[in-house]
């Protein structure tokens, strides 16, 4: 069972690299590797800073070397209801996910709450889901949504989301819905929009970057 429930993942170890640890998770298709320039952008601002980038444990059907979190239904349009909670594929990666960061601390020698959780889109989506129930330092959220009512925080954390005005894929009110879930539990949210696609740009990795550096 632990073997089964266990994650690849890129470890970053910057020089001088204090007691801190970001995990940071990847999008559809796309794998650990894709979000590593986040991580160095954060560096480059912020003390250095340990970080994990796991990869998702299922095969993307169409991206060579692309990884998936979970599947969407077929031509899938996020203005439309799905009961992703259903899915088989959903439901492993949270089993695993959660595993996986409650075994961190005794890998790493850093506790939760030194430990930042965050992703872009779906990775962003598993953070909602299963970060609440992790007692974390810090959510970052990136061109995101959320893919099932967001779980009670076990304890307060502060929480940057960041979404681009002209997102194609992801539309600005599935931001705005995760927001107010989080607000309506009585989180300090500081969010972000900025005049950019599904991506995350410059002016959005200033800001994570300052988060960061901020706790």
């Amino acid at each position: 069972m632990v073997e089964q429930l266990s994650l690849n993942a890129i470890a970053i170890t910057p020089e001088g690299a204090g007691e801190q640890l970001i995990v940071l998770l990847h999008g559809w298709g796309a794998n650990a590797q894709d979000v590593a320039g986040v991580i160095n952008a954060i560096n480059m601002v912020s003390s250095p800073t340990r970080a994990l980038l796991p990869d998702a444990p299922f095969t993307h059907p169409m991206v060579p070397g692309g990884l998936a979190w979970y599947s969407f239904p077929a031509n899938y349009d996020f203005r439309r209801a799905h009961n992703f909670e259903a899915q088989a594929d959903l439901r492993e990666s949270r089993q695993r996910l959660l595993y996986w960061m409650r075994s961190l601390p005794e890998k790493t020698g850093i506790p939760l709450e030194k430990t930042i959780m965050g992703g872009f889109s779906q990775g962003g989506a598993m953070t909602l889901d299963i970060a609440p129930q992790l007692p974390l330092a810090a959510m970052l959220i990136l061109s995101s949504y959320s893919h099932a009512p967001i779980p009670p925080c076990i304890t307060p954390r502060p929480i940057l989301l960041v979404h681009g005005r002209q997102d194609p894929v992801v539309p600005l009110a599935r931001a705005l819905e995760a927001k107010s879930q989080l607000e309506s539990q009585g989180l300090a949210v500081t969010y972000h929009e900025f005049d950019m696609g599904h991506e995350v740009s410059m002016d959005a990795l200033k800001v994570a970057s300052q988060f960061c550096l901020s706790l």
